[in-house]
């Protein structure tokens, strides 16, 4: 019996996992600019995986993805000006909207820029 209600609170909490599924087009301002991106959305349980893709730094595979709920975190390998870097998305779930902070690392390693964005689901 207490095997059963382990197994009801594990499907419980694979269920409470925010369904992002599909396409998403992401804003942020970044320096005065305004900046575009979309993103693909895949999960399965707390997995999260897909793509991302902007005019800047082109398409990149989402890498490390979690969904926990209303949060949803995952990682990106870009190439800016030939320098490969990891950027992290941390962010939250709420209804159509996800609001995402990016993190692109330092140029010395160290703390680097973050930033805002605004994702809205896709029609």
């Amino acid at each position: 019996m207490k095997w059963l209600i382990t197994l009801a609170a594990c499907f419980a909490a694979v269920a409470s996992a925010a369904d992002i599924s599909g396409n998403w087009n992401g804003t942020a301002e970044n320096q005065g600019q305004s900046i575009q991106r979309t993103f693909t959305f895949k999960v399965d349980g707390a997995k999260l995986t897909g793509e991302t893709n902007s005019e800047m730094l082109g398409k990149s595979t989402i890498n490390d993805g979690k969904v926990d709920g209303d949060t949803i975190s995952f990682s990106i390998t870009a190439s800016l000006g030939g320098n490969e870097m990891k950027i992290t998305y941390k962010g939250k779930v709420s209804g159509d909207t996800i609001k995402l902070t990016s993190q692109f690392p330092g140029m010395d390693g160290g703390q680097g820029q973050s930033i805002e964005w605004t994702l809205k689901k896709a029609s």
